[in-house]
């Protein structure tokens, strides 16, 4: 230690202030970065890892798309919020089918932001999905506190997005461009046993079904729909990659699998895999069987024009070969359409035991004028004509459809077509949606524009002839015997449980969580409204 022995006390006070000075700026120009670095990388690791929460608007597809996300994002080490009250990341999964979709979402997010930016500033707040590809930067000038704004094809991107977000690199993302092979990267699930977590600690259920994403995108065009403009043209995944995606799955102790696409039965049409593989312009016909997967049935020759044609299309090929699947007990898929019915996926109803005996049939309207308008592609007598084939094959089988009340131009003779059509099919279970004008789409645009209160009595109408009719075919139950897969507790009642036949009716009965992903056989007591309640301790009665 350096002694200093001064004149004076005030020559000592001097010196030792001009050293400690010295020492202060050797410090901070030598040493405090080093300091300050090590501190961050401290912090930086020792804070847990943000949560989130995913709010989904809209149907099946956009709920398999959520929970995809949501596999992404705990694999990168994020845990699932039970609530948006306590999460870090709050995400909005958007529908944009209708108005209504829309609307709810924006509302919903105003909320969120007046919620978040008074108690809690630096929540990332996110919109995702279809609203979000439709309006991309016109959200965040909307409502300029969300700083996420995602597309379709853009949601494997969202963990390196929320890193970013969350680092502070970036103040605002809005990501809506296309982008080849997007069709293949919704493939994670939560499923139990993996290494998914919520907030509370606890993992997820054994999850006894699962949706299968097979492809994106439409090229139907009808012309009330918003679909095509918000999920692009039609891109099929590889039937080995789905096939593999199944197997892991049935290994994890899924039991039933949906296979999902905006047109399921449109599956193959223009090829596969990342870049699209483009068919030839024949649309597939001289493309060998073994193209879509080997090992199944094997081409032949139509003899009239020297070409090769597929026996089976590609989608009946991925039936079969997911059928194949050791330990998977059923397959559903949603949502066809009635130009994909041909004779060999009707076949396949009678021919494939695991493919459940139900068909969910959109057919939007029971005129032919409107159908037209619509650009639906068939008539009233093609749509009963499929329903009375697929009867044939499976005689339980069940169907639901989809219907459109108050189409632009729709008179009060075709809505009466369409009240005498559902009599005519006797459907279990109908969506009945009432026109929603979508922008950019042709209906918007069609003369003729049904009155809102005509809507909504067309829609009261329809909706009492298809109760009716399911509280007769779902009362034809009671006193019958039959298999159900349990899913879990009931929603409503979750000291209860709920399996689902194979004609897709729900069914709620006494039971224990000893019961979930068990195929057993109950007994119908009594039908609800498109519930059916069982009781499987009386078994063996008469």
């Amino acid at each position: 230690m350096i002694q200093i022995k001064p004149k004076s006390s005030r020559l000592a006070s001097r010196i030792l202030k001009k050293i400690q000075k010295f020492a202060c700026v050797l410090w901070n120009r030598t040493f405090r970065p080093f300091q300050d670095r090590a501190n961050g990388l401290i912090c930086r690791y020792s804070r847990p890892m943000p949560s989130v929460y995913i709010k989904t608007y809209g149907c099946q597809m956009n709920e398999r798309d959520s929970e995809a996300v949501a596999a992404q994002l705990v694999a990168k080490g994020y845990t699932l919020a039970p609530s948006e009250a306590v999460a870090d990341v709050i995400l909005l999964n958007t529908c944009s089918v209708r108005d209504f979709a829309e609307q709810k979402a924006l509302n919903k997010m105003v909320n969120v932001i007046a919620e978040t930016r008074r108690n809690r500033p630096d929540v990332v707040l996110g919109f995702m999905g279809c609203m979000a590809q439709s309006r991309g930067q016109e959200l965040i000038d909307r409502l300029p506190d969300v700083d996420l704004v995602l597309g379709t094809q853009k949601f494997h991107r969202t963990a390196d997005y929320l890193g970013e977000l969350l680092a502070g690199q970036r103040d605002k993302i809005v990501d809506v461009a296309a982008e080849q092979g997007s069709e293949a990267t919704i493939r994670e699930h939560l499923l139990y046993g993996n290494a998914a977590k919520y907030g509370d600690g606890h993992r997820p259920p054994l999850q006894v079904t699962a949706f299968v994403s097979i492809m994106q995108g439409c090229n139907q065009y009808c012309t009330f729909c918003i679909v095509p403009y918000t999920r692009g043209e039609e891109r099929s995944r590889s039937i080995p990659d789905i096939v593999a995606e199944c197997c892991q799955l049935v290994s994890q102790g899924v039991k039933e699998i949906t296979l999902l696409g905006q047109i399921v039965t449109s599956y193959g049409k223009r090829g596969f895999g990342k870049a699209g593989s483009p068919l030839p312009a024949d649309g597939g016909a001289s493309v060998p069987a073994s193209r879509f997967v080997s090992g199944l049935a094997p081409p032949k020759d139509d003899g009239a024009h020297g070409v090769t044609r597929p026996t089976k299309s590609p989608f009946v090929q991925l039936l079969d070969a997911i059928h194949e699947i050791e330990g998977l007990e059923r397959i559903r898929f949603t949502s066809p359409h009635p130009k994909g019915y041909g004779d060999d996926l009707i076949e396949a109803y009678a021919r494939l035991p695991k493919l459940v005996e139900y068909a969910h049939l959109p057919v939007q309207s029971g005129s032919d004028r409107v159908l037209k308008l619509m650009h639906r592609g068939y008539t009233r007598a093609r749509y009963v004509g499929i329903i009375e084939k697929l009867r044939r094959a499976r005689p339980e089988i069940g169907i639901s459809t989809d219907i459109i009340v108050g189409f632009p131009g729709e008179t009060k003779d075709d809505f009466e077509q369409t009240l005498s059509l559902a009599r005519e099919v006797e459907y279990d279970q109908a969506y009945v949606f009432k026109y929603s004008q979508r922008r950019d789409t042709p209906a918007a645009k069609m003369p003729g524009q049904v009155p809102q209160k005509v809507r909504e009595e067309r829609n009261q109408r329809l909706l009492e002839v298809i109760n009716e009719i399911a509280r007769r075919r779902y009362g034809a139950f009671v006193g019958r015997q039959t298999q159900i897969l349990v899913e879990g507790p009931s929603k409503k009642n979750p000291a209860r449980m709920t399996g689902r036949t194979r004609c897709n009716k729900i069914v709620v009965f006494d039971g224990s969580e000893r019961h979930r992903g068990q195929l057993m056989d109950v007994k119908i007591t009594r039908a609800g409204s498109f519930t059916l309640y069982g009781d499987p301790a009386i078994l063996g009665e008469d």
